[in-house]
């Protein structure tokens, strides 16, 4: 017995100390930034972003990796802290509780090993997460909760009201920012329509049907069946819709975002994505999608990396957001970085400025400007948000 009890206090010891090494090893090999901070740009695109009243990015996965976002972080893209250095008033955070192995742009197996279960035994979450999509959800959903509660000056948006509390109460002080909560990838719901209502009431307000892999609400731009809203997919979205839960097209394949588009009676967003027009990629929207979703009153959020928008990125994400403009006007684009979210980015959020700049040197108005940086997604919030 004494042996077991030396034993299990050894086990507990490693994984304790596991807890502390390894996920930021992992954050660190799988968030690089190419130029780190801090940046500079040219005095008249920074008098510009100075002036910018409100910036807000549609896509972000800082809450996977388990880091305190209340510290200024030295590796990964966002926390409060720089959200404040970089004047972000408002940052989608997104859930990710499921990622196969050897995920790429083609084609992924449902079934492939799930690269999220070891980073959440390895974080230290409480082990009904281990093996749980549903409780890995709330799970990280709780963690945003918990960051807001412990820095004080954050505020979670979740209706109309709370979102303009935000705007109100940046006018006196830019140190507020906000936070919102979506979930890439309805693989969550575990099948599950009363789970819809469960991350409803846990304050998610956007969510993609799929992410990298097919699942039971139908096919992933990057899966292998290429289908389209199933009949429980499209019993979720009409869910959805009565909630007041946006959708998310991102990473979703063409048959979807034909079959949601053509059902929704709600606008929706695209939070993190480039277009055929620069890339051509099965990630990216055609320029048919871009023309419907403009039609919808939908929001797409330019994306920041290379497999996205091409190299080098900041000026593919320019080359982007000016093929939108050119297709449908500047209403309807955002900033949709995808920070956190596995990739290698070109600059932190801290960085924003250089898109600023970008868009100066392709003669972007500052009024179009200030749209793209934020004025886009406070108009589409106050207009659809309950």
């Amino acid at each position: 017995m004494k042996k077991l009890i030396i034993a299990l206090g050894v086990l507990t010891f490693i994984y304790f100390i596991a807890t502390l090494l390894v996920p930021p090893y992992i954050e660190e090999q799988r968030n690089p930034v190419k130029a780190s901070p801090p940046y500079s740009v040219s005095p008249e695109a920074q008098a510009i972003y100075d002036q910018l009243d409100f910036i807000s990015d549609l896509h972000c996965d800082a809450l996977l990796w388990g880091r305190d976002l209340t510290k200024k972080g030295d590796a990964g893209h966002v926390d409060f802290p720089r959200m404040r250095e970089a004047n972000v008033a408002l940052e989608m955070f997104t859930i990710v509780s499921k990622s196969p192995a050897g995920q790429n742009m083609q084609s992924n197996s449902e079934d492939a090993f799930d690269n999220i279960t070891p980073l959440t035994i390895a974080k230290g979450n409480a082990p009904n997460q281990w093996f749980s999509l549903i409780n890995r959800t709330l799970g990280q959903a709780e963690s945003l909760h918990e960051f807001i509660e412990e820095d004080g000056n954050v505020l979670f948006v979740k209706d109309r009201a709370s979102f303009e509390n935000l705007i109100e109460a940046r006018k006196s002080d830019k140190t507020v920012v906000g936070g919102m909560l979506g979930i890439e990838g309805a693989h969550a719901l575990e099948g599950s329509l009363e789970n819809l209502d469960k991350v409803y009431e846990a304050g998610i307000r956007m969510i993609g049907p799929t992410h990298f892999f097919d699942n039971a609400l139908g096919g992933s731009a990057h899966g292998e069946n290429g289908a389209g809203l199933t009949d429980f997919g499209k019993s979720v979205i009409k869910r959805m819709n009565e909630l007041n839960i946006f959708v998310d097209l991102a990473h979703s394949s063409p048959a979807i975002v034909d079959d949601v588009l053509n059902m929704t009676t709600k606008p929706v967003i695209v939070s993190h994505t480039g277009v055929r027009g620069v890339l051509d990629s099965q990630r990216n929207l055609s320029d048919d999608q871009i023309k419907r979703i403009a039609e919808n009153g939908g929001i797409i959020g330019v994306a920041f990396f290379d497999m996205a928008v091409g190299e080098p990125e900041l000026e593919g994400i320019i080359a982007s957001m000016k093929h939108i403009k050119n297709l449908v006007g500047v209403d309807f684009i955002a900033l949709g970085s995808d920070y956190d979210g596995a990739v290698e980015v070109p600059f932190d959020i801290t960085g924003l400025p250089l898109i600023v700049e970008g868009l100066l040197n392709e003669g972007f108005t500052e009024v179009e400007i200030r749209a793209i940086m934020g004025e886009n997604v406070k108009r589409f919030f106050l207009k659809n948000l309950n």
